[in-house]
Parts: C-alpha cells; sequence; structure tokens
C-alpha cells in the first residue's frame, strides 16, 4: 500500500473530497494537531468578514484523526491539480506528503495539506472566545462559517472520533447561537 496515492482529509475533505478515490480509511496522523488557524476568504468567509477553516499544525505530542483516501493511480495528476486550486488557491497551506496510520495498522504516505505559519492568513491560536465569535459571523461562497464547524464535528463522530477542542469550540459556538435565537444578539 506504500506505493499507492494518498489523501489526508482532517476537514470539509472528510465529507466532501471532490474527487475519484477507490478506497477511504480511517486514518491517523501523528505530529499535528487540528485547529481553526486559518482565515477564510473565500469559503468561508470574505475579505471584509473573514472566516476560520481548519488547518494542522506541527506538535510533537498530538495527533490528529481523519480519512485516508486511496487514488488510482491513473487519477493522480487530477486530484493533485483539483487540490492545488481548491485548497492552495489563497489558503495558508503547504501540501506535503506524511506517513498516516490506518486503522488496520498498516502505514502509507499521504498528500496533505498543513497551515503555513508564515502565509498571511495564518491565524494561529486566537483562543476559544475569539475563534467562536468569528465562525458565529462569517459566511462565503460555500456557506455559513458554523456549518463547517458542525459539519466537521460530525463527520468526526461518524468516524467515531473524538476532538475535544472541536467540541468546546462548537458547544461555544452553540451558546453563542441560543443568545441570538433568543434575541440578545451578540
Amino acid at each position: 500500500m506504500k506505493n499507492a496515492f494518498w489523501v489526508f482529509g482532517y476537514g470539509s475533505l472528510m465529507w466532501r473530497p471532490g474527487f475519484d478515490y477507490i478506497d477511504a480509511q480511517p486514518a491517523t496522523l501523528h505530529g499535528f494537531s487540528r485547529s481553526f488557524c486559518i482565515y477564510s476568504h473565500y469559503y468561508r468567509g470574505t475579505p471584509s468578514n473573514p472566516g476560520l477553516v481548519l488547518g494542522l499544525d506541527p506538535q510533537a505530542d498530538a495527533s490528529c484523526r481523519g480519512v485516508a483516501f486511496k487514488v488510482a493511480n491513473e487519477n493522480k495528476a487530477a486530484v493533485i491539480a483539483y487540490l492545488t486550486e481548491r485548497e492552495l488557491c489563497g489558503y495558508a497551506y503547504k501540501a506535503e506528503t506524511h506517513t498516516l496510520e490506518l486503522d488496520c495498522h498498516t502505514t502509507v504516505d499521504a498528500y496533505t495539506f498543513v497551515a503555513d505559519p508564515d502565509h498571511a492568513l495564518y491565524a494561529g491560536d486566537l483562543g476559544l472566545d475569539k475563534s467562536a465569535a468569528i465562525i458565529m459571523q462569517a459566511e462565503g461562497n460555500t456557506g455559513l462559517n458554523r456549518d463547517y464547524l458542525i459539519n466537521s464535528v460530525r463527520e468526526l463522530e461518524a468516524h467515531g472520533y473524538a476532538d475535544e477542542a472541536l467540541h468546546e469550540l462548537l458547544k461555544r459556538v452553540e451558546h453563542l447561537t441560543g443568545l441570538i435565537e433568543a434575541g440578545a444578539g451578540i
């Protein structure tokens, strides 16, 4: 399986990969944490009202659960071109290849996107309250920023994964949603 082309999804790629694949396996990437650390000016926000999207930050003792997609070799170039347009156009990512551990205890090398802290759209760790406030107010070409958070948490749960930081962020966003629905605004 080491010679096959794999793609690692840890955010929207998990539920909307947008490319053909021949297999999808639950997987873990060690040495990285998933967080809302990248400003979105297109998909989940605008330049005047940026949203936040997920990125992978290096962290020695961390691990990130996601989905590894196996791509037929004849589709590799097309998938890379698609992902380059989708993920690298105006976002703070770097395309890299990292070793994943599939749940069957096999390792594969997978193409993925990690956060680029030198990019202008890299937000870093904004803290729970500021991240929630940004997510609550942002909407981009593919919808509300909070829907991206909700979909990410649901997809992780569908695979049996718990991401404590994302659950805490979702709880905070749900609290703010309740305030809006009660007429208090934010």
